[in-house]
């Protein structure tokens, strides 16, 4: 899918956030990563939608910017059979935004949000951190038909685990998400999607041969 839409929206994001530097090159390595050949679920149409959700929380965030330059990097580096993903794109953001001359602090801000989506777990108050996670949530939340076509991406990405040992993995997944103190954090996003994504997600466990022993959020 073209990609040109996603590169003009990071150029003008990095001149609002004060570049000093020429956005465009940075731009366009970053659509490479996003557009590397073993991702099915991680693409650019999985960064074009978390950018949408974040335009639609945006009112909720205290640096709406910086929520999106961390969406970029979120999962620019993805490699399913590694560890330490977030933290590698952490890393990466803070050479690439450094780089380009934003203020540290903005630097340091969008660090930690690229962090939090190892746990997808915001601290109270920490509306950066809500709308984020719940950009990256979204997905869980939406139509039965959505939800399996995100399931089969995830599946095939995932192609090269055994079987068993994708379904064990999997399930720690969907518990670990289930067990979150809500699974969508912004007022928006929690009355719009939090039935769905309990339904997908009890539903796909119950697929899996697993149940939810938690409680609704």
């Amino acid at each position: 899918m073209p990609t040109e839409d996603l590169l003009i929206d990071w150029i003008a994001l990095l001149h609002r956030c004060g570049t000093t530097d020429d956005p465009e090159p940075y731009g366009r390595e970053l659509l490479r990563r996003w557009s590397e050949p073993w991702r099915r679920y991680h693409t650019t149409e999985h960064l074009r939608a978390i950018l949408r959700h974040v335009d639609d929380l945006a009112g909720h965030a205290a640096d709406p910017d910086a929520v999106r330059l961390a969406a970029w990097f979120h999962d620019a580096v993805h490699r399913p059979d590694r560890t330490e993903n977030e933290e590698r794109s952490a890393a990466l953001a803070v050479r690439a935004l450094t780089a380009a001359g934003l203020p540290a602090d903005r630097v340091a801000e969008v660090e930690r949000l690229v962090l939090l989506t190892a746990t997808h777990a915001p601290a109270p108050g920490d509306h950066n951190g809500e709308v984020l996670c719940d950009a990256d949530l979204a997905v869980l939340g939406g139509t039965p038909e959505a939800y399996a076509a995100y399931t089969a991406a995830v599946r095939e990405e995932y192609g090269f685990v055994p079987e068993p040992d994708f379904r064990t993995g999997r399930a720690a997944v969907l518990h670990r998400i289930l067990a979150l103190p809500a699974l969508y954090r912004t007022p928006a996003a929690h009355h719009r999607l939090t039935a769905a994504a309990r339904t997908n997600l009890t539903a796909e466990l119950q697929r899996l041969g697993e149940s939810d022993e938690n409680g609704e959020s």
